[in-house]
């Protein structure tokens, strides 16, 4: 059975940090690339960031400079962290993983961020 939880998210005012971690069981982490979507209130949900298998990154223009995912393959775990936090982050952060070949793809529960002061 394949599970992904996060953990991390809370009330956090603004310009503080927070770090999002998201443990995957289940599947072989090594050939998913890994990666953190946010859906804000009202809104549909967006690719914050994502990690490939082989290391490479890449991020939403909004979150460039002050998020950065990273991986730990030997702990089956992908992280966020985010600085300097504004009100827009706040939302439900998911962690998705997907096969390298595109044929699945999972889904965490979430965790919510708020971004207040």
């Amino acid at each position: 059975q394949v599970q992904l939880v996060e953990s991390g998210g809370g009330l956090v005012q603004p310009g503080g940090s927070l770090r999002l971690s998201c443990a995957a069981s289940g599947i072989n982490f090594r050939i998913y690339t890994m990666g953190w979507y946010r859906q804000a209130p009202g809104k549909q949900r967006e690719m914050v960031a994502t990690v490939s298998s082989g290391d490479s990154s890449n991020y939403v223009a909004s979150a460039k400079g002050r998020f950065t995912i990273s991986r730990d393959n030997a702990k089956n775990t992908v992280y966020l962290q985010i600085n300097s936090l504004k009100p827009e982050a706040t939302g439900v952060y998911y962690c998705n993983a997907r096969h390298i070949l595109g044929v699945r793809s999972y889904w965490g529960q979430g965790t919510q961020v708020t971004v207040s002061s």
